[in-house]
This record gives structure tokens, C-alpha cells and sequence, in this order.
């Protein structure tokens, strides 16, 4: 029962990550380097499959320059 709570709560966190990165020209590779994590955490957090603790998601946002809340939207 839990694990489904979770997904349903997963699907319902959105991210603008591939935007960003893109705008920057970095690989995901080059964003999991600059934030310690690795490229396939970066991967399923743009795929929405792993929403990422406060601080990974305060250090993406130092990184981009942008607001926690300019990144990740929950809906």
C-alpha cells in the first residue's frame, strides 16, 4: 500500500531539468559531476522516476541559478 502512495505522488512531481541543461549546453554527465551524484540518478530524476532529497535538489538549484520551485513543480 505504501509503495503505491509513493508513485502516485512520484508521477505528480515534474521537473524542468533537460530544459535547463540544454539551455547550458551540459551533458548529464558534466550536471552529475558539478552536483556529486550520477548520471543515472540524473537520468531518472528527468524522467521523473526518483524525486531527489532537499539538499540534491537545493545543489541542482544552486547550479542553475533558479529558485527549488523554478525546477521542480508539484502538481
Amino acid at each position: 500500500m505504501l509503495i503505491t502512495i509513493i508513485e502516485k505522488n512520484m508521477a505528480q512531481m515534474k521537473n524542468n531539468i533537460k530544459v535547463l541543461r540544454a539551455e547550458k549546453g551540459i551533458t548529464q554527465e558534466e550536471l552529475a559531476d558539478k552536483v556529486n551524484v550520477t548520471r543515472q540518478t540524473i537520468i531518472a530524476i528527468e524522467k521523473n522516476k526518483y524525486i531527489p532529497s532537499l539538499e540534491l535538489a537545493y545543489k541542482i538549484s544552486l547550479f542553475f541559478n533558479k529558485k527549488i520551485e523554478e525546477i521542480f513543480k508539484y502538481s
